[in-house]
Formats: structure tokens, C-alpha cells, sequence
């Protein structure tokens, strides 16, 4: 038996080993002896391959193990085999749960297991007839099917309603029968307009949907540039080398369709295009540049009146996970988008928007700049994501860190605000409610650091509400402030002459906030229940208006939305004598003329999320439309409309952005600002950044931890990090959930959902003074999720070392962590480590390339290969240190990178860093890039220290406490690294 998988093609022998095989070249590279017999059956998935075979016996016929075997294709080498009692037969494993297998014996003995717990199972039994000859599960996973000797198949399935069948993989196409044409005589007497052109109002059906094209021929292959350049005169024609960059008879698809340009063609990933072998630009459409995003008619939407702009935003996933999605391709403006692979990503427009209104901006920064360390402060996240939009400048970003939070909190999860608490709830009313438990959390997280009350002034307005008995005429009074205004539509229905006519936005966002209101109440004078109006007094509005617009509980109201310019940009409020007017348009461009008579109060409108509703076929989603122009450092007399889709960022015109249409796109939440705080950017919280933490140890264990693995923390007098200082740095992940796969029909895999990590440790060490390498940060991560993979061999993490009951680690929560990070990166220091790109992605934090010195690029050659260079290669061939070896340690690595780049400089100051790069590259591919063991002869063939350049000093020299990691016993004045 054989199959192709990972890497390599396993190939089962009649001797019962396994022999795996380069696919180009079918070279046996390992072999596995599985079975002392012949093998029965295996299958592979993920990483894991598991067989069944024979045992040999010394007094009689071979007979089935008792064990199936597991091998690990990535390590090369055996783990815990899976104990089966009645004889492993066959075994299938599941396309989706890479981890989970399906064992069988000839007798019908079912067993499902867990590779990762191969103790734990669940055992069923077939009733056949015979003895069963084959297991075969579903390429959905839903079922399986057994088959015995007598012909007999046998279908397994949870549910019988869910099973779906196909009589064939793909139906058999045949070509058209081809119509003769009609005889047609060609006169020159016939004049052309005989032919005529009909009249038509409505679309042509020659105007066929992209659906509805087929190609019927590809394109000539183009040329390869290299094959072009070495072209040289023959016997017969030209010929040129063969660069070999493909296979034999292989090409490049040319499509015919849309050939011309103007559809709006998917986005490749990041990987092909590096790989493109045609030497020409790429030149796919740009989704920001289609000018088709303005037809409303596209059929890239199920609905013929939507826009493609707006339609639902997925990820697409390679086997390089998210990193490897391009996406460049749908924004090309210095606005950041969020991604949407992250669970509760339905809050990402309304994020966007409390971004982009400048008091909350200012806000949340200053706050997260404080000294707050509470785990669960939203406002914090906000203030970090807040950053984190502003220095990434358009590149891609995501909200993890505060979605995870968020999903944290109890609250959210009873008032079902959560994806996994409210599956089947309006989205439209999740994200109003959502909206309005975020204001109210939000001013708790403030008030807890700042009791001021400064941020209820921002976001709160002051009323009173007076409640009348109907029948006794008792009237009582009580505050009552709140964070947003929930739209009413009670001008609806005041009269016929309102029915006829349409209220005015002014008049809607009157009646809310007046609140009148009647219902059976509890009459303390007449002690029992009457009916009680109730209207709300107003005293004070907040320099910031959210508006929850209250449509999902008013269907009827979306045709107000509909009317064009109904939603003003600009509205005025006065509250004068105990009574609040609201005025727009004409009203209040007179009442600006005289505004010194009275109080009015403008505000501008700042954006608004939206629910888009892309057709019957899809599940609504929110997109938010925001003017940016209000949140710029320099004023702008235009507005900037910008269109927020997740990850897309578009600009688009004023009429666009306010357009409403009830079938499809409607308002859910506005923000309005004062108009005296626009452009307010405030960025004086840098200069009261609280760097505290710094200069202090804390851990959720510090009696558990032992005394020599606490980090030497900075002196506030003398290691005071400031702009460019140089900071080693590097973290260890684990995997919080696993790779999701699907199966499709045409047999390819197909990837749900990426690898989710999970930070588990960060080191940050001194890179100079008389402690250069001594790590001041070493903080392992307590993680509340479970961990399903904790990938020792290249993290160094083990079970319970991120258990505050079981680690002698410091144990500190993620939100400590990020904020040592986040000081780091605005008070300006370098960071220095080897991948540090990925790393930051999981940290959830943006470094300005100025800000990073990554030895992957510094010793990277892209003319001479793709493939970037290990840090335990570099290692070897330029320092001649062995790392790595065993397992990883981040204070080695942090250590070792910034050696690297010691001797990258020494490079540059001899001129030759071109050059040191193609011999290492030279090397590498002699030794495949791996490093040779050691006290090989080999070993030896790296570059000699000290015979270019300069010498390398001895970063260690000079300094009595150990710097990165030389063991000690515990107790010492210095760190030293647990791992050794």
C-alpha cells in the first residue's frame, strides 16, 4: 500500500515496515519497521500516520497485533502506540480531527480514540454476518461505511437526516450538438438597417453573469523571461537552458474570462505570487481601484442591488495559515482594517468607529498609559488596539486581545453578546446591545483608575425623570444618566397629519430624548398599580452622542432611513429653560446666525455602523462608514468618507456613506462629536507613560517561584530604556487549537480555520552595559484557556509551568506582558530577536519596521534563495555555537540574535555583508540547511570568529553574574536560565 502525504510518500512493505520516499525523486529518506509481519492497513493525517499489521509467532501462523502503531512524520519518530484488544485490523483517520483515529477488527470491534490520549476511547461493536474485509470513512466525517465478505456494507452516521449521497463525484459533461446554421443570402441590394435594433427597456440576456461563462479555449502559454534572455540560433529555430522552474508538461492556466480587465478578479496568495514563474508584474485589479465597486448590478453579491464592496469578507487559508492572505489586495489607504477569523470579529466596525471620534481616541490612550494593571479592563484593550491602528498605517491588523477579553467577561456572556452564547440572535440586536454594555463597562473601567467622573462627562447625558399617576396626580423624580440614546419613533403615529408627512431626523432624536412614556406602575400613594406617564428632563448633553437607532424593534421605521439626506451631518442641541430642542438644516444654520441669544451646542456627524444584509443566501454582517476627516491631525474642509468591510478599506463619496436602502443596508448605531473637539489628537499620554512595571517583579506565584528564576529587574537610575535602545527579545507559543480542515468534493483540503497560539513566555534582555544579556523581562504567561499542544520541543514549555498552583516560573497574566511590551515600543527602544514578524502578529502588537532588527532579514538573500535562514544555523556557522539542541530556551535565542547582529555590523564595517551572505547560503545548501552534530567534521566547517573583520567580543567578558543562561545553583544575585 502507498499514499502521499506531508512530505513524503509512505510506501507499506510486505515485511511490515514503512519506507517514506521523496516525491521527485521516489529516494527512500527513512524507513520504519512497523510490524514484524505484514502490514494490514494504515492512513495518515496532520502529522501522524498509524498502521496495523501482523505479528510473527514462534509456533504457528501470524496473527494480528494487539497495539496500532503511531509515527510522528514531522519528528521521524515513533510515539505512544494505541492499545485494541481485539486486533487491529483497519484504521481510518478523521479529515477534520487530526488527532482522532478509527480502529477496527475482522470481527467488527469498533474503537475511536485520541492519538494525544490513547487510553481514552469509545468502543462500539458491528453485527456482521462474517468477517469484515473493509473501513471506510466519509470525506465529511459524518459517517463511515463497513464491508464484510459476504458483500454486505453497513453505513454508521450520528444522524440518519444529515447523511448526504452522490451517484458521482462530478457529473460527466458532453460537448454541445452543434446546430446547423440557417441558409442566408448575402444581397448587395439588402441595405444593414434592414437587420434593425430593438427598443428595450429592460437588461439584455446576452448580458450573461460571470456564472454563466465557460471557457472554450485557453490562451497560448507564454514565454518564460529566462528561456528569452539565453536564446541562441540552431540548426532548427532557437534554443535556450531549461531553468527548470516547473515540472515536465506542466504551464501556467490562462484564462480567457474577463480577459479585458474589468472584473475583479480574487486575490492570490502571498506564496504564489512569490512563486510566479512568469517574470512579468502581476497584474491582477486591485479591489480599491475596480471602478465596477460603484455598479450596483454586479454579480459578484447574491442581490442584484448590493455592491460588491459590501458583501461578506472571508479568509481564505493556505497551508501557510492567515500570514499567507493577501491582504494588500482590498486596502490601499492609510486606514487599518481588522480581520474577521477571530471569534465576536462582529464587533469590528464598531471598533472602528469609537477609533475614529477623537475624544474616545484620547481617552482610551491616556488610560492605557496609566498605571491600571486590572486583567479585564476593556478600556485598556481599546487604548492598545487604538495604537496599534494608528502605527500600522493601512496594514492589516486584528482585535484579539480585546476580543478576548471581552469574551472573558461574565457579564457579556449572561447578557448573550457573545458568539457562543447568542448563535442564532440578531446580529443587529447583538451589536446594539453589545454597544451599549461596552459604554457602561467602559466608564467602570475608568472610573476605577480616575474617580473624576471626567469620562461620564464625555459619554454621559444628565436627566431626570418625572413619573405622573394617572389618577392621583403623585409625581416623584430621580436621576436617571445614560450612555447612549435609544431611538424612538413615536412621531410615526402621533396623527394622521404625521402619517402623511415625514418626521425629520430633529424631531425623532427630540422625542428620545424627552422618553414619554406610559405603563402600569406601582402608585405609592394609592398603594397599587395605575397607569404612570413618564417624560425625562434633560440637563446636560455630552460632548459625545451614540445613538442606538432602534430599528430592529420599528421594522416600519426603515422607510424613513430610505429618504435621501433624511440623516443629517450636522445637528444642533439647546436646552434652554428645562426644555431640549433639536435643529438641522435651515433651523439651525438661522440659529448659528444667532447663537449668542441662546446655548447651542453643534455636533458633527462621525460615522456609523451599518447592517448589511448580501442576499438571501448569506448571513448579515455589519460594516461601518466613518469620516475620517473629523479624526485627522490636520483639518480638512472636505469630508473623507471611508467605507470599514473587516479587512476592506475603501473610500467612497458623501451620498454613498449616508444611502440607505431597507432591503438590504440599514443603520444600526451613529456616533455624533462636538465640533469643538474635532481634530483633537492629544498624544500628550506619551509623555506621562506609566513605566512602572518595569522596575518591579510580580508574579500570580510568587511564592511557588524559585529564587534564582526571577528576572533582574531595570534600575530606575542607570538602565532607563529611552528611544533607541536596543532591546533582545524573544517569546514561546502554544497551541490553543488545532488546525480545522475540510474535505470538498474534488478531493483537495480545504482549511476552516488556522492554528490558534497562545503566548506562553517572552524574555527581554539588556544589550548593553555591564549586564548586556542579563534578562530583565522572563515572564511566563498563566493562560486560562486549555492548551492542547504545548509543543515543548520548540517552545519549552511544559505542562503545568503555566499553572499558578504547579510553575516555579513568575506567572503573570497576558495583560502584564503586553503592557512591558508596549512601554518598550513607545518609548521608542529597538527591539532585536530573530522572526520577530510572527511573533509580534501573536502578541497582538505592531512594531514600525524602524523599530525591529529581525536577523531572518538581515541575513537574507532573496537572488540566491527563498528560504530564510534558521536562527540555530546562523548560530553554528557564524558564532560556532551549538543551540537548540534539545529544546528551546527565549533567553538563549534573545541572546544568541543579539550576537548575530553584532557580527552583522562587524560585516557592514568591513564592506562585505553581500558577501558573507552568499557563503553562508553556499553552505547551507551544501549541508541542506541543517546543522551538522557535533565534533563531526563537519561541525568544524563554519566561519572561523575573527578572520574578517574585526574580532567579536566576548559579550560574556568582563561580567561576574551569568547572562544568558549558565546554570547556577538557586539563590544566586543573578538569573539564571531553568532550562539548563
Amino acid at each position: 500500500m502507498m499514499m502521499k502525504f506531508c512530505r513524503y510518500i509512505c510506501a507499506g512493505t510486505d515485511s511490515g515496515a514503512v519506507n517514506f520516499l521523496k516525491p521527485e525523486t521516489l529516494e527512500i529518506v527513512h524507513s520504519w519497521q512497523a510490524h514484524t509481519a505484514k502490514l494490514s492497513d494504515m492512513d495518515a493525517q496532520s502529522q501522524y500516520l498509524v498502521t496495523c499489521g501482523w505479528a510473527e509467532r514462534p509456533h504457528g501462523q501470524p496473527t494480528l497485533e494487539y497495539f496500532a502503531k503511531v509515527y510522528d512524520l514531522i519528528k521521524l519518530k515513533q510515539i505512544s502506540p494505541i492499545p485494541f484488544h481485539g486486533g487491529a485490523a483497519f484504521v481510518q483517520m478523521h479529515p477534520k480531527l487530526s488527532t482522532t483515529s478509527i480502529l477496527s477488527s475482522r470481527t467488527g470491534q469498533l474503537q475511536v480514540v485520541d492519538l494525544m490520549n490513547p487510553y481514552t476511547s469509545n468502543l462500539h461493536q458491528a453485527n456482521l454476518a462474517t468477517f469484515m474485509s473493509h473501513l471506510v470513512l466519509a470525506p465529511s466525517g459524518a459517517a463511515w461505511a463497513l464491508a464484510d465478505l459476504d458483500g454486505a456494507v453497513q453505513i454508521w452516521a450520528a444522524s440518519r437526516s444529515k447523511l448526504q449521497y452522490t451517484e458521482s463525484a462530478t457529473p460527466t459533461e458532453f460537448a454541445d450538438e452543434i446546430q446547423p446554421l440557417p441558409p442566408m443570402a448575402i444581397d448587395s441590394d439588402d441595405p444593414f438597417s434592414s437587420v434593425g435594433m430593438p427598443y428595450y427597456r429592460e437588461k439584455l440576456l446576452s448580458a450573461w453573469s460571470e456564472d454563466q461563462i465557460y471557457e472554450v479555449g485557453l490562451l497560448p502559454p507564454k514565454i518564460d523571461q529566462e528561456i528569452l534572455k539565453h536564446l541562441t540560433p540552431s540548426n532548427i529555430g532557437l534554443r535556450a537552458p531549461n531553468p527548470r522552474k516547473t515540472l515536465r508538461n506542466q504551464m501556467d492556466r490562462l484564462s480567457v474570462v474577463n480577459s479585458d480587465g474589468t472584473a475583479l478578479a480574487a486575490p492570490k496568495f502571498l506564496s504564489e505570487k512569490n512563486n510566479d514563474t512568469n517574470g512579468e508584474i502581476d497584474k491582477e485589479r486591485r479591489i480599491s481601484d475596480a471602478e465596477v465597486f460603484t455598479n450596483p448590478g454586479l454579480t459578484g453579491s447574491t442581490k442584484a442591488d448590493v455592491p460588491v464592496m459590501y458583501r461578506l469578507m472571508e479568509i481564505k487559508y493556505s497551508r501557510y495559515g492567515v500570514d499567507d492572505f493577501d491582504f494588500g489586495y482590498y486596502n490601499k489607504t492609510q486606514y487599518s482594517g481588522l480581520e474577521t477569523h477571530i471569534t465576536n470579529s462582529y464587533l469590528n466596525p464598531l471598533l472602528q468607529l469609537f477609533k475614529y471620534t477623537p475624544l474616545f481616541r484620547n481617552t482610551a490612550l491616556h488610560h492605557a498609559a496609566s498605571s491600571c494593571h486590572a486583567e479585564s479592563c476593556l478600556l485598556c484593550e481599546l487604548g492598545y488596539l487604538f495604537d496599534m491602528l494608528e502605527k500600522a498605517e493601512g496594514q492589516k491588523c486584528h482585535a484579539t486581545n480585546f476580543l478576548k477579553t471581552f469574551s472573558s467577561l461574565g457579564e457579556a456572556s449572561k447578557l448573550q453578546l457573545t458568539e457562543e452564547t447568542s448563535p442564532q440572535s440578531s446580529l443587529e440586536s447583538r451589536i446594539q446591545a453589545a454597544n451599549r454594555f461596552l459604554l457602561r463597562q467602559i466608564g467602570s473601567d475608568y472610573q476605577r483608575m480616575a474617580p473624576d467622573g471626567k469620562l461620564d462627562m464625555t459619554l454621559t447625558t444628565q436627566a431626570f425623570t418625572n413619573m405622573r399617576c394617572s389618577e392621583c396626580s403623585n409625581e416623584t423624580l430621580r436621576p436617571s444618566p445614560k450612555h447612549l440614546i435609544e431611538l424612538s419613533y413615536q412621531a410615526l403615529n402621533t396623527n394622521s397629519r404625521m402619517r402623511n408627512s415625514t418626521p425629520a431626523f430633529s424631531r425623532i432624536l427630540k422625542d428620545s430624548f424627552d422618553g414619554q412614556n406610559r405603563q402600569r406602575m406601582w402608585c405609592d400613594r394609592d398603594r397599587r398599580y395605575q397607569f404612570v406617564d413618564s417624560w425625562e428632563t434633560v440637563q446636560n448633553v455630552p460632548p459625545i452622542l451614540v445613538i442606538n437607532t432602534g430599528l430592529n424593534k420599528q421594522i416600519e421605521a426603515r422607510q424613513l432611513w430610505s429618504v435621501p439626506g433624511w440623516l443629517p451631518e450636522r445637528i444642533g442641541i439647546v436646552i434652554e429653560k428645562g426644555r431640549l430642542l433639536c435643529l438641522e438644516g435651515e433651523a439651525l444654520r438661522v440659529s448659528q446666525r444667532t447663537r449668542h441669544s441662546r446655548p447651542l451646542v453643534i455636533y458633527d456627524l462621525v460615522g456609523l455602523v451599518a447592517d448589511v444584509s448580501s442576499g438571501e443566501h448569506q448571513k448579515s454582517h455589519m460594516v461601518s462608514l466613518i469620516n475620517v476627516a473629523i479624526s485627522s491631525r490636520d483639518p480638512q474642509q472636505d469630508p473623507q468618507w471611508h467605507l470599514f468591510n473587516d479587512f476592506l478599506v475603501r473610500k467612497v463619496d458623501r451620498h454613498e456613506a449616508l444611502r440607505f436602502d431597507a432591503t438590504w443596508k440599514t443603520p444600526t448605531i451613529l456616533a455624533y462629536q462636538y465640533e469643538g473637539a474635532n481634530n483633537v489628537i492629544d498624544d500628550t499620554w506619551r509623555d506621562t507613560l506609566d513605566t512602572s512595571c518595569l522596575f518591579q517583579t510580580w508574579s500570580l506565584n510568587p511564592y511557588n517561584v524559585l529564587p534564582g528564576y526571577w528576572p533582574a529587574v531595570l534600575d530606575i537610575a542607570t538602565e532607563k530604556p529611552e528611544v533607541g535602545t536596543h532591546v533582545p527579545i524573544d517569546t514561546e507559543f502554544v497551541r490553543l487549537q488545532q488546525e480545522e480542515i475540510e474535505i470538498l468534493a474534488t478531493g483537495d483540503r480545504q482549511v476552516v480555520r488556522p492554528t490558534r497560539e497562545g503566548l506562553a513566555r517572552v524574555s527581554v534582555l539588556r544589550s548593553s552595559g555591564p549586564y548586556e544579556g542579563l534578562p530583565f523581562i522572563n515572564d511566563y504567561i498563566s493562560i486560562s484557556e486549555p492548551v492542547v499542544d504545548y509543543v515543548t520541543k520548540y517552545s519549552g514549555v511544559s505542562a503545568g509551568d503555566l499553572d499558578p498552583s504547579q510553575s516555579v516560573h513568575p506567572l503573570v497574566p497576558l495583560k502584564v506582558a503586553y503592557k512591558k511590551l508596549w512601554i518598550l515600543l513607545n518609548v521608542g527602544c529597538i527591539f532585536v530577536g530573530h522572526g520577530l514578524i510572527k511573533d509580534f502578529r501573536n502578541i497582538n502588537i505592531f512594531v514600525p519596521k524602524a523599530q525591529i532588527v529581525d536577523t531572518v532579514t538581515l541575513f537574507y538573500n532573496p537572488t540566491r534563495s527563498k528560504r530564510h535562514l534558521s536562527l540555530r544555523f546562523l548560530a553554528w556557522y557564524l558564532l560556532k555555537e551549538n543551540i537548540q539542541s534539545e529544546t528551546h530556551d527565549s533567553i538563549e535565542d534573545a541572546h544568541t540574535a543579539l550576537k548575530l547582529w553584532r557580527k552583522y555590523q562587524e560585516f557592514e564595517d568591513a564592506g562585505i555583508v553581500e558577501k558573507m551572505v552568499d557563503e553562508i547560503y553556499t553552505a547551507g545548501k551544501k549541508l541542506n540547511y541543517k546543522v551538522p552534530e557535533k565534533g563531526s567534521e563537519k561541525w568544524a566547517g563554519g566561519l572561523t570568529v575573527g578572520n574578517r573583520g574585526r574580532d567579536t567580543p566576548d559579550i560574556d567578558s568582563g561580567v561576574s553574574g551569568p547572562t544568558t543562561p549558565v546554570g547556577k545553583k538557586h539563590g544566586s544575585e543573578y538569573f539564571e536560565s531553568p532550562l539548563k
